[in-house]
């Protein structure tokens, strides 16, 4: 009976995989076992429960409306099953194995990086793994994880967690400002240098009153090259509190237009994203709890 049991949960885990993958061959790659292995595991799901899961055809895959019931059911119950097995298999010792950490290259260097050290030393066995990307990923085919995502999350089968607000500043070096006069007004931005985002044209769109997207004179793929070009008196910047926080308190970066920053935009968010796979379920939670209350967003 436990060897059935076992079977059936198997079976479960890889029709699990096929959606989130989004098809067999993506399952088992994956993976790293044979199509046919996956196939055979989703052909039982149906036989035993005497309907279709899923609707096939040679582009993509989509659930039936039982498929859809079925899998939102089975994967709480997976999680759940897990989590109990963990508490009771791993209790008292801490988490070991590969962590793979994806984020924008701005928030490794200045948030990531300086917890790393301490991180380590709290839980030794974790081996952690630091990917840059400045745009949003798939975690599956990248391979990753736990993303650390800023702005607004949109919907997806993904779990989230709030780790944050990181409010945005408009900024300048003051060499830029000594030589072309500090704007006083939004309107007054059309005057001056402006760095912006060449790859995410979303981010151009600042949050000040009266300014819809800023037309940029200089721009750079991410926000470290742009903070950079700031600091070097290229021009003026928006860039969010967790890269400059310390810049503005030394004052080699000045704040501007602060009486019409609206607040509370949808870009300051600061989530972590993954999927409750449960072998790195308690590596991601450690990780988290972790770096948490350590971050400086503002």
């Amino acid at each position: 009976m436990n060897a059935d049991l076992k079977t059936r949960s198997d079976d479960l885990e890889l029709l699990l995989c096929v959606i989130d993958a989004g098809g067999f061959s993506a399952a088992a790659d994956v993976l790293d076992i044979q199509v046919a292995r996956v196939s055979r595991a989703v052909s039982r799901i149906e036989k035993q429960l005497g309907v279709a899961i899923l609707i096939r055809t040679t582009r993509r895959i989509e659930l039936t409306d039982e498929g859809r019931q079925f899998v939102n059911a089975i994967r709480k119950a997976l999680q759940a099953m897990q989590s109990a097995e963990n508490d009771i298999i791993t209790r008292g010792e801490l988490p070991a194995g590969k962590l793979r950490i994806n984020a924008a290259s701005p928030f490794i260097y200045h948030q990531l990086i300086p917890l790393i050290q301490p991180f380590k030393l709290a839980y030794p066995d974790i081996e952690l793994e630091l990917r840059s990307n400045e745009g949003f990923i798939d975690l599956i085919e990248n391979r990753t994880d736990v993303a650390i995502r800023i702005g607004k999350l949109a919907d997806s089968t993904l779990h989230a967690r709030a780790l944050g607000t990181s409010p945005l500043y408009v900024v300048a070096a003051p060499e830029y400002l000594a030589k072309r006069g500090v704007p006083k007004q939004p309107s007054e931005l059309k005057h001056h240098d402006v760095i912006g985002f060449s790859d995410i044209k979303s981010l151009n769109k600042w949050p000040i009153k009266g300014v819809e997207f800023v037309q940029p004179a200089i721009t750079a793929s991410n926000g470290e090259a742009i903070r950079q070009l700031a600091l070097s008196g290229n021009g003026i910047a928006c860039l969010s509190g967790f890269m400059v926080h310390n810049d503005i308190a030394e004052g080699t970066l000045i704040t501007l237009l602060n009486s019409y920053r609206l607040l509370n935009t949808e870009r300051e968010q600061v989530n972590a994203v993954f999927y409750q796979s449960s072998n790195v379920s308690r590596r991601i939670s450690a990780f988290l709890d972790f770096i948490k209350p350590r971050l400086i967003l503002d």
